[in-house]
């Protein structure tokens, strides 16, 4: 069965490029769920179908990433969702992690990190 991803981060430029690596078929049968700018578009696309993963930025205009993860898995509790943003600082990340997102990847990212972090968050869904 394929993986549902939603993609979150207010860069055009790192959606695009996530969405790249994802459909390039390193991953497997990943499928494309959405692109989202932000928490309440990611919370849009979420009711209409459940990600198994989602990639989500914190630093975004309108609902952030901090405020997005708790709602999100509240919705789907199943999901997993790997954090992808410039705030590498550790309480940030400690922070993200303890309100239940499941990884995080700095910014900025090669292709070869964000293909491992999502492998490993897609092994731990199945």
């Amino acid at each position: 069965m394929a993986m549902k991803l939603l993609v979150v981060d207010d860069s055009n430029i790192v959606r695009s490029r996530i969405a790249r690596v994802v459909q390039g078929g390193t991953l497997g049968d990943v499928t494309l769920l959405g692109l989202a700018r932000n928490g309440d578009e990611a919370l849009r696309a979420a009711r209409h179908a459940e990600p198994d993963v989602v990639t989500m930025d914190l630093t975004m205009p309108g609902m952030d990433g901090l405020a997005c993860i708790p709602a999100l898995l509240a919705l789907h509790p199943r999901s997993r969702i790997l954090v992808i943003s410039a705030l590498d600082d550790k309480s940030t990340a400690i922070r993200a992690l303890r309100l239940g997102a499941h990884g995080f990847l700095p910014k900025p990212f090669s292709d070869e990190s964000l293909q491992l972090a999502l492998q490993g968050l897609l092994e731990h869904s199945t």
